[in-house]
């Protein structure tokens, strides 16, 4: 990957521990936004930037409507409505129909990103009990970006990484330790190929 523009990175049952292991390990100085899609409970988890916040010195903020995405910001999916990526970058709020039970849905913020970003896109998918985020990473893979799962053999909730590798062209699968170290370099390569 040449550029990389956005990182979004989605999950399920089993994904929040691989987030509190590499957000400690991230650079400050990002060269792009990473938008996290977590499956959540309704008011359940408002504690959820604030949780992760304390694990990076990158500003976590919960994604809002019309924001635009910054690099070095870590936005995450507020529960109960999808997130979407406008053609100017900036974040739309949903509150449609669930997709795959779920909303936020994986797949519709892989699926508009991929729209957008194209191939100066990575996402990432996560542990997790559904397939959500399947069809997204699908989308991914057409527009040229770049499709990264966790190893199921690594993962808490196997099915969802597992189903990806069943169903889509993945170009790298990671340990939750692994993770880390690839985004900064990702972030690294970047960053030298825009300068």
């Amino acid at each position: 990957m040449k550029n990389c523009e956005a990182l979004l990175i989605g999950g399920s049952a089993g994904s929040l521990d691989v987030l509190l292991k590499l957000l400690p390990s991230l650079d400050i100085n990002l060269a792009f936004p990473i938008l996290i899609i977590i499956h959540r409970k309704n008011g359940a988890d408002s504690l959820l930037p604030e949780l992760l916040s304390g694990r990076t010195r990158l500003t976590v903020k919960e994604a809002e409507e019309k924001e635009p995405l910054l690099p070095g910001v870590i936005y995450i999916a507020p529960s109960d409505y999808h997130v979407l990526v406008e053609l100017d970058h900036t974040i739309s709020l949903d509150y449609s129909e669930k997709i795959n039970y779920s909303r936020p849905a994986i797949d519709a913020s892989f699926q508009t990103a991929a729209e957008v970003f194209q191939d100066r896109l990575a996402c990432i998918l996560l542990s997790g009990s559904n397939a959500d985020g399947v069809d997204g990473l699908k989308y991914v893979k057409q527009w040229g970006g770049l499709t990264v799962i966790q190893n199921p053999d690594n993962a808490q909730v196997a099915y969802m990484p597992a189903q990806a590798k069943l169903h889509v062209k993945i170009d790298q699968i990671l340990n939750a330790e692994d993770m880390g170290e690839f985004i900064n370099l990702l972030s690294q390569s970047t960053r030298h190929g825009s300068a």
